[in-house]
């Protein structure tokens, strides 16, 4: 039994959202894992991690119509410290992940043709979000 952890950042430029698939394959490669699995934490609660189609540009757009649309920003919430995007971004981040887990096979990433992760930015404005990687393995 193997572990490894390592911190990756990704920079948004507000509301998107961002694909890091390339970063988590290039440490892998870089640090030789061969099997196991990698558990991909977000160390906010603003910014969510997802995993979608990565092919066609539009499914990224309509993800982040919906849930503009299922969670509006206005000024009916209590906590808005941050502005009118505060607690819209907080509810977001609850309707999806925190954390990704994902296989390892053979040094590569076990995801399906289309699909890639993402780092879906809940704020207006630009950020520098860090997330976690915590591999179990050999």
């Amino acid at each position: 039994m193997f572990q490894k952890f390592h911190e990756i950042q990704v920079k948004t430029g507000g509301q998107n959202l961002y694909n890091f698939t390339s970063k988590i394959i290039k440490w892998v490669k870089s640090e030789n894992l061969n099997n196991g699995f990698l558990n991909i934490n977000i160390l906010h609660t603003s910014a969510s991690l997802i995993i979608q189609e990565n092919a066609d540009p539009d499914v990224m757009k309509d993800m982040k119509n919906f849930f503009n649309k299922l969670v509006p920003m206005n000024e009916n919430y209590i906590h808005s410290a941050e502005g009118e995007d505060d607690m819209p971004a907080h509810i977001k981040s609850a309707l999806t992940n925190s954390h990704l887990s994902v296989s390892i096979k053979d040094n590569d990433l076990v995801l399906g043709t289309w699909q890639g992760l993402y780092l879906f930015e809940h704020r207006k404005d630009s950020h520098i979000r860090k997330l976690s990687l915590h591999f179990v393995g050999d």
